[in-house]
């Protein structure tokens, strides 16, 4: 059985692993979850709250994710007022190992 304080570490190191990724504008795929990305944000026009006056906010990398169509299953078979679908056609798969991006 795995401690607590293993588990924290392995999970601390995946994070980290992503952030870095990220930072250095890589797009992350996990099999199965989804993918984390960079995404580009325009330059566009906003209002101040207060004033009322129109500001320009620059143009700027933002991380997204985006589920994978499994997930995006499971997620909708766990809700209840979700409709009806049909059972998965595909054979159960092994969850993807750690330490490979």
């Amino acid at each position: 059985m795995i401690s607590k304080k293993d588990c924290a570490r392995v999970v601390d190191a995946f994070l980290d692993s992503v952030k870095d990724a990220l930072r250095d504008q890589k797009n992350i795929e996990i099999r199965g979850f989804g993918t984390f990305k960079i995404r580009r944000r325009k330059t566009r026009m906003a209002r101040n709250p207060r004033t009322g006056e129109p500001v320009e906010v620059a143009a700027r990398p933002v991380p997204v994710f985006k589920p994978s169509k499994e997930l995006r299953g499971l997620v909708a078979e766990a809700d209840p007022e979700a409709q009806p679908s049909q059972p998965s056609q595909r054979p159960a798969q092994e969850p993807p190992a750690f330490g490979t991006l």
